[in-house]
């Protein structure tokens, strides 16, 4: 796609050295990925242009919510600027940890109305639905679908499941159909290799089982709470719907992932589909440029689609992250600065050309953005349906009652769905009680 320069009068004057704040050695606190390191590429521009230094600060996402709501929690002044997980937003409002930003967005024109809504929804805002703005929305991510393209293009495949099943193996229509398809090609040889269905999350330590599971409750009914009356649990986080998503997702795991895969989450995902391992993998569409470049599985090997619908929704579990300036930064001024940097359309540009996933419409919506990867279409739809895990204060203890509820039934095979999910409403509503919610 060719890139758009759009100036703003904050980036003329950002070119021409009059910033407002004083020369700083800023830090960035984000995760430990390929996008992380795209983003440092892309922060030399800032350097260059501001008179600031950056550093970044990059943890292992299986350590990354213990080490930096650690940071947060203390007072700890490592980070001027976090690039925080969806799902910290309400602790990290209410407790004073990040500055909030209406007023700076006003007097710099930045307009959340120029974000894609679901990114303000689920990375800005607290309380959720207002109008108040604790991060710019600054990498939108979500679950969805890699497959072996070359593998279901195979004439002898395509025989072979059409008499199966009675129709064509392509891109799942809907949950039955993917896990029909994992199931057909588990245990199956492939060039002499033995190979399975699919690489799902099933992670216990942080937040991989609830990461993927959510993709299968969702779509068959499950609520987070009454939607007529907040923390009314009873009846929606335990519907039938949701008893009944949760058992597909066992029996998908039971059938069609591969041996030794109980806590598995990205990395381990990633590895096994590269690897040649599975015909599919469910991830978060950060991945995407990495399969396209990869000698085994990209130029043309590789597809990609929506999370499938249920009998009852269609919706996928949103990732992604906004960025924030840290309250207990004293270098706030040229925090607020980067932001500004960050926010303009043509960096926003060179952040999706670079790897990164921009969430601002100016990039998404024009009309080459859907042809510029072989991926972007599939973002785009894919974030049209997104839904996101508790953003609430004790998000923490809300995730950790979660994946070891869910974990426990589908990986350890402990009692029913029903008496998982009975045990899940329990666990959250004490939670809520402790919090004064309920």
């Amino acid at each position: 796609m060719k890139t758009k320069l759009i100036y703003s009068a904050a980036a003329i004057a950002l070119a021409a050295g009059t910033h407002a704040a004083k020369a700083e050695d800023l830090t960035l606190c984000w995760a430990a990925w390929d996008p992380a390191n795209a983003l440092v590429e892309l922060s030399k521009e800032f350097e260059a242009q501001s008179g600031h230094a950056m550093s970044f600060e990059f943890v292992p996402w299986p350590n990354f919510a213990d080490r930096m709501l650690n940071e947060l929690n203390s007072g700890g002044q490592l980070c001027d600027l976090l690039i925080g997980d969806s799902q910290w937003i309400g602790g990290a409002a209410e407790n004073g940890q990040y500055v909030k930003l209406n007023d700076f967005f006003a007097q710099e024109g930045i307009d959340m109305a120029d974000f894609i809504p679901a990114t303000v929804t689920g990375y800005a805002e607290w309380p959720k639905g207002s109008p108040n703005f604790w991060a710019l929305p600054a990498f939108g991510d979500v679950v969805g679908w890699t497959y072996r393209k070359d593998w279901f293009e195979r004439p002898e495949v395509q025989a072979e499941f059409k008499a199966a099943h009675g129709r064509d193996l392509g891109v799942p229509a809907n949950l039955g159909e993917l896990k029909d398809i994992a199931q057909f090609f588990q245990g199956r040889e492939i060039d002499g290799n033995t190979v399975y269905g699919a690489a799902i999350y099933t992670e216990r330590g942080s937040e991989g089982i609830t990461m993927g599971v959510t993709n299968a409750l969702y779509n068959y009914g499950f609520e987070y709470s009454n939607p007529d009356k907040p923390y009314d649990l009873e009846g929606f986080v335990n519907s039938d719907g949701a008893v009944s998503g949760l058992e597909f997702y066992k029996e998908l795991y039971d059938t069609a992932t591969p041996p030794g895969s109980s806590n598995w989450y990205m990395g381990e995902n990633i590895d096994a589909y590269k690897s040649g391992q599975v015909a599919m993998q469910m991830n978060f569409a950060f991945i995407w440029p990495g399969v396209e470049a990869d000698p085994n599985v990209g130029g043309g090997k590789s597809g990609y689609f929506p999370n499938p619908a249920g009998p009852d929704g269609h919706f996928a579990q949103l990732g992604g992250q906004g960025i924030s300036v840290v309250a207990a930064s004293k270098k706030q001024d040229a925090a607020l600065e980067y932001i500004k940097w960050f926010a303009q359309p043509d960096v926003q540009q060179k952040w999706w050309e670079s790897g990164g996933y921009s969430a601002l419409r100016a990039v998404v919506e024009d009309p080459e953005f859907a042809t510029s990867q072989p991926y972007a279409q599939t973002f785009l739809d894919s974030m049209a349906i997104v839904k996101d895990f508790w953003a609430e204060p004790a998000y923490a203890e809300l995730l950790l009652a979660m994946q070891a509820r869910v974990h426990g039934y589908v990986i350890a095979g402990e009692g029913t769905a029903k008496e998982a999910l009975d045990g899940l409403v329990k666990d959250w509503i004490e939670v809520f009680e402790d919090e004064g919610k309920i």
